[in-house]
C-alpha cells in the first residue's frame, strides 16, 4: 500500500529552538505511526551538511552552500530555504507540505509551481494585533492554515476567515516533571543555591520582546523586604539585552542574579550568578563553559532540573506565539505567572493554573502593531500572592497547572490531530506537473457573475491566485469597474493578456506547451510575421483544418500579431514563434524521430530554404 510522502519544512529538529523542538516531537511521532515516508526539510543546515544523513528519515538541508556571498537582501529568505524548497519539492514530490514558521518565512510560496497541488499547509506562530497584512493576504491563498495560539484564530475570525484554526505547537511531556523533595534539596546543594532562597524564574531566548528591563523592576520592588529571593535568568548574555548593564541601572547586586552555563566541551551545565563568558568548566577544567544558548544548551533533562531549582515562573514578554518555556514550567508543576496579551491569554487563564500580568499597550515603530510593556507593579503584587499563597494550594494550582497542558500540548494529542489532518488530505495525482505553472489563457469568459463574482473569478481560474474582497488586486479592479473605468469584457481580455504574457516567459519543454487532448491530431502553421501575412493566412485555416479532418491548428508568430489571428474560430492556440521553428521536419518528425504534428506548414519561406512540403509523405 502507497504510504503518503509528508515534508516538513521548519528549524532543524535538534535546534534548541521553540520550531525545532516542535519539528523533533512531530517528526518523531508521525516516523513511528509506520503510515508515512517522513521528510524534513531543515532550516539552519547547509544543502551540503552531511549530519543529517544521521537522521531515521531523509533530511535535506535548506540553506544554500554559497549563502555568505548572497547579496544581503537575498540572506533572510535564503536562510529559510526560500532558494532551496522548489527543488526539494520536486525532487520529493510529497503528498503533503507543512511549513512551520513565522509567515514572512512562507513570502510568495503561493505563488510557486506546486502550492496546493501539493496539499500545502502553513502552521504558523502570530502574536499581535492587528493581525500582519500579509497573513491576512494570505488567509484566501492557504487551504489549510494552523495557528499556535487561540488569540490569532479569534482574531482571524473577527477578520471574517472561518476556516483559519488552532493547532497548538507539542511538547514532550515526559521530559518535564516535579522532582520529589529530596531531589531538589539535592540539586540545589550542587548549584550552591541555598535551601531557604525563593527563585524566581524565566527561561528564555535573550530577545528584545522578551521584557527583562519590566522583570527587573518587579523583581526589585519584590526583594526590598525579602532578602532570599532570586532571579534566575536562563538566556545567553550575549545577545539581545545587555542584561548587566540593566542590572547597574537598576541598581541590583549582580549576587542576586542567577544564571545557567553550559559546556561545550563535556556537556555540564552550572547555575550560578554570571561573570563573563567563557569561564573555566568546574567538571572538565576547559575555558567552554558560556551561558545557554541555541548553538550550544541544555538538554531536555537539564532543563527540567532548572525549572525545579525554581519557585515561581515568571514570563513577561510583549507578544508571542506560544512561549513553550511556559508550558515547560507547568509541567514542573511551577505556578506560572504570564503576561495577559497574545498568546499569554491562554497560559495565564483559571483553567490554565496560571496567573496574568497585567500591562500597558504601546505600539511597535513602523508596523504599529499593539504590544504589551509589563506592569511591574503586577509582577510584584502577583510574586507576592504566589509567596503568600499556602502550600496545599499551590499544589493544587501547580497540579492544575500540569494537567493542563498535558491534555493540550502533548505530543500525542498533537500528534492525531496533525495525523487526521493529514489522513483527510489526497494523495498526490501522479501524472501532475508541480515543476511549471500554468496560466489559463483559454479560459472562456464567465458570465451571469456579479463584477465582485467576476473578478475573484478570473483571479482563479486564469491567473490560478485565490483572492477575496479584502485582496489589493481586487480591490483596485472593482473600483475602476465602479467608476465605469472597465467593463467585464476588457477586465477578461486584460486577464488573458497577462496570462500569455507570462506564459511564455516560462521555459518549457516543447512538448509540455501543446494539448494533452489532441494526441499529436496537430497542425502547425509558421508564420513569423507581418502583420500583414498573419492577417492573410487567416483566409486559409478553415481550409488546412478541412484537409486534415479537423486536427487543432497551431499558429506560430511573434505575440505582437496574436492579436491578428487568435480570434479565428479556426485556431486551436497561438504560441510565440523562435528560430527553432524554421525546420519543419524537426515538428513533422523524420526518422526515428517522432513529430509533434501531421504536418507543418511554413508559408512564409521558399522550399529552397526550407523543404516545407513534406508532411511526412502525405
Amino acid at each position: 500500500m502507497r504510504k503518503k510522502t509528508i515534508l516538513i519544512h521548519s528549524n532543524y529538529c535538534k535546534a534548541f529552538t521553540g520550531f525545532g523542538k516542535n519539528k523533533k516531537n512531530i517528526l518523531k511521532y508521525l516516523y513511528k505511526t509506520g503510515k508515512y515516508n517522513v521528510v524534513e526539510a531543515a532550516n539552519m543546515k547547509r544543502v551540503s551538511d552531511t549530519s543529517t544523513e544521521k537522521l531515521p528519515w531523509d533530511c535535506y538541508g535548506t540553506v544554500p552552500d554559497n549563502y555568505e556571498s548572497l547579496p544581503e537582501e537575498q540572506k533572510r529568505p535564503a536562510g529559510y530555504g526560500s532558494t532551496e524548497i522548489d527543488r526539494i519539492v520536486e525532487e520529493v514530490r510529497p503528498d503533503v507540505y507543512i511549513g512551520v514558521e513565522d509567515i514572512w518565512a512562507f513570502t510568495d510560496y503561493n505563488k510557486k509551481p506546486w502550492w496546493n497541488k501539493v496539499n500545502s499547509m502553513v502552521w504558523t506562530t502570530l502574536d499581535s494585533l492587528p493581525i500582519l497584512p500579509q497573513a491576512l493576504e494570505y488567509a484566501p491563498k492557504i487551504k489549510h492554515y494552523y495557528v499556535w495560539s487561540s488569540f490569532a484564530e479569534k482574531a482571524f475570525k473577527e477578520s471574517g476567515y472561518e476556516h483559519i484554526k488552532t493547532l497548538r505547537g507539542s511538547l514532550d511531556t515526559d521530559s518535564f516533571y516535579k522532582l520529589d523533595d529530596q531531589a531538589r534539596t539535592k540539586l540545589r546543594d550542587f548549584h550552591g543555591v541555598n535551601q531557604d532562597d525563593f527563585i524566581v524564574g524565566f527561561v528564555f531566548r535573550n530577545q528584545l520582546r522578551k521584557s527583562v528591563p519590566n522583570l527587573l523592576d518587579g523583581f526589585k520592588l519584590f526583594k526590598k523586604d525579602k532578602p532570599h529571593a532570586k532571579l534566575l535568568l536562563h538566556t545567553h548574555w550575549s545577545e539581545g539585552w545587555d542584561i548587566m548593564r540593566l542590572l547597574e541601572e537598576k541598581n541590583i547586586q549582580n549576587t542576586d542574579i542567577l544564571t545557567t552555563y553550559f559546556c561545550s566541551s563535556c556537556g555540564a551545565y552550572h547555575v550560578k550568578s554570571f561573570t563573563h563568558e567563557k569561564e573555566k568548566c568546574r567538571e572538565c577544567g576547559q575555558n567552554t563553559s558560556n551561558t545557554t544558548n541555541v548553538s550550544h544548551g541544555v538538554s531536555e533533562d537539564q532543563l527540567n532540573q532548572v525549572y525545579n531549582l525554581m519557585d515561581v515562573y515568571c514570563h513577561p514578554f510583549t507578544s508571542g506565539g506560544q512561549e513553550i518555556p511556559v508550558q515547560e514550567a507547568k509541567l514542573t508543576e511551577l505556578i506560572t505567572l504570564v503576561t495577559d496579551y497574545s498568546c499569554g491569554e491562554d497560559s495565564c487563564s483559571e483553567e490554565s493554573g496560571g496567573l496574568p500580568l497585567s500591562w500597558h499597550e504601546y505600539r511597535e515603530p513602523g508596523t504599529q502593531f499593539i504590544k504589551a510593556s509589563t506592569d511591574a507593579d503586577s509582577i510584584n503584587q502577583m510574586l507576592q500572592t504566589v509567596y503568600d499563597m499556602p502550600e496545599k494550594e499551590r499544589i493544587e494550582m501547580g497540579e492544575k497547572s500540569k494537567k493542563w497542558v498535558i491534555d493540550n500540548f502533548s505530543i500525542d494529542v498533537i500528534g492525531k490531530k496533525l495525523e487526521s489532518i493529514i489522513d483527510d488530505m489526497p494523495f498526490l495525482d501522479e501524472n501532475v506537473d508541480i515543476k511549471n505553472i500554468h496560466y489559463n489563457d483559454l479560459y472562456e469568459m464567465p458570465t451571469g457573475l456579479s463584477n465582485e463574482e467576476f473578478i475573484i473569478d478570473l483571479y482563479k481560474n486564469i491567473l490560478n491566485d485565490d483572492v477575496d474582497k479584502k485582496d489589493k488586486g481586487f480591490n483596485v479592479w472593482y473600483s475602476k469597474m465602479m467608476y465605469g473605468q472597465v467593463d467585464q469584457n476588457s477586465l477578461y481580455h486584460h486577464f488573458i493578456n497577462v496570462a500569455k504574457k507570462e506564459n511564455l516567459k516560462k521555459p518549457k519543454a516543447f512538448e509540455d506547451v501543446l494539448s494533452k487532448d489532441d494526441q499529436g491530431k496537430r497542425i502547425a502553421i509558421i508564420i513569423p510575421q507581418s502583420a500583414t501575412d498573419v492577417l492573410m493566412i487567416n483566409s486559409f485555416v478553415s481550409n488546412i483544418k478541412k484537409k486534415h479532418n479537423g486536427c487543432n491548428v497551431y499558429v506560430f508568430t511573434k505575440p505582437e500579431y496574436f492579436d491578428y489571428i487568435e480570434d479565428n474560430p479556426c485556431v486551436f492556440k497561438c504560441l510565440q514563434y523562435t528560430p527553432a521553428l524554421d525546420n519543419p521536419l524537426s515538428l513533422e518528425g523524420f526518422g526515428d524521430h517522432e513529430g509533434f504534428f501531421e504536418a507543418a506548414y511554413y508559408p512564409a519561406t521558399t522550399t529552397q530554404k526550407v523543404p516545407c512540403y513534406i508532411h511526412n509523405g502525405k
